[in-house]
């Protein structure tokens, strides 16, 4: 069995995303594959037991046999937080170590990190040590923050030393493609770093559903309730004069348009373009001629209490987080990793 740990230094780096695309991969050429996550922090209520969240989707959609037990061996929670506190907590370690042996009769078992690099320290869980005591085979995760990466991923390989197999740049912004190709990539490896893939951020990954939209925003549908789960891949504020609200609007495909309820004429602009969603700020709800185009074209219609600033913020917040869940991110990521990650290095360095 080769343990392949995934890792970074931060949240929200994609490291579900790539556990989840390298392992169909993997699987799609004849191995066996496993997967673990050992320290979880997102619980979620099965039974009597809390497993983490998205241990149990990526068994799901790795229609893995194990039980979950093995998979998620423990999870963070208010209890177990407190339990580490008062010194009631004991041989969460050793009971991780266990699950691991487990996966003896794997090809590859596929191990998700936590959040950062020390997350589970007090413990003696922390990702580094985890890695050394699992002779694991390290793959690190980062997110494009600038040149600042090129730092993460070298400091990465020179903290984790000859259990570094290689790097992953995630979430590159497009007009920063070719930089990252053409210098950093190159650089880093003239370092020693393998760089195994750099990933484009993409609009599929990152959008959200209606249904998520009106959740973050705590809104009331006004129409169309069956079509909350269309997916949103940009937003746009209407807050132009219309002529050139409509000129904007189609440039931009798959959208949630945001403008105040009075702007009647924005609402109608937006439903002549490709608009999944139109939120309404301030709390108020628009005429009936909207809402009755609106049920024409299948559009939903959602009515928010905050002002335009605070639907922005609160939306800004939470881009780049969402969840892989709906089956276009999870035929996306396979996408991703067949065009984008070096298969054949990886094995090499593995």
């Amino acid at each position: 069995m080769v343990p392949v740990f995934i890792l970074s230094s931060r949240n929200y780096t994609g490291k579900t995303f790539f556990a989840l695309g390298l392992a169909l991969k993997l699987i799609s050429m004849g191995y066996k594959v496993g997967y673990m996550k050992p320290l979880g922090k997102m619980p979620f209520k099965v039974g009597r037991d809390l497993f983490d969240e998205d241990s149990i989707f990526v068994k799901e959609q790795l229609a893995l046999p194990e039980e979950l037990q093995r998979i998620s061996p423990f999870v963070l929670s208010f209890e177990t937080q407190s339990m580490i506190y008062n010194g009631s907590l004991k041989g969460v370690k050793e009971k991780i170590m266990s699950a691991f042996e487990s996966f003896k009769d794997k090809d590859f078992l596929l191990i998700g990190g936590a959040g950062d690099l020390f997350d589970g320290a007090t413990l003696d869980i922390d990702a580094i040590g985890l890695i050394r005591q699992m002779q694991a085979r390290a793959l690190f995760v980062e997110e494009w923050r600038g040149d600042a990466s090129a730092d993460a991923l070298f400091g990465a390989r020179q903290l984790l030393g000859s259990s570094f197999a290689g790097g992953i740049l995630n979430k590159v912004p497009v007009n920063a493609y070719g930089h990252v190709i053409e210098s950093v990539k190159p650089f880093l490896e003239s370092k020693g770093v393998n760089v195994l893939g750099v990933f484009k951020k993409d609009s599929i990954l990152e959008s959200f559903t209606v249904r998520q939209l009106n959740e973050l925003l705590n809104g009331t549908v006004l129409c169309c309730e069956d079509r909350l789960d269309e997916a949103v891949e940009h937003f746009s504020v209407g807050a132009m004069d219309v002529d050139s609200a409509l000129s904007y609007f189609r440039r931009i495909q798959n959208k949630a348009v945001i403008t105040g309820a009075h702007r009647a004429d924005i609402q109608l602009a937006a439903m002549e373009t490709s608009t999944r969603c139109i939120i309404l700020t301030g709390g108020l709800h628009t005429n009936e001629i909207v809402l009755g185009k609106a049920q024409s074209k299948g559009i939903p219609i959602i009515s928010v209490a905050d002002d335009t600033f605070t639907t922005i913020d609160k939306i800004e917040g939470v881009m780049g987080k969402t969840k892989i869940r709906e089956k276009e991110k999870i035929k996306r990521t396979k996408e991703l990793i067949e065009e984008q990650f070096d298969i054949q290095k990886f094995l090499s360095c593995v």
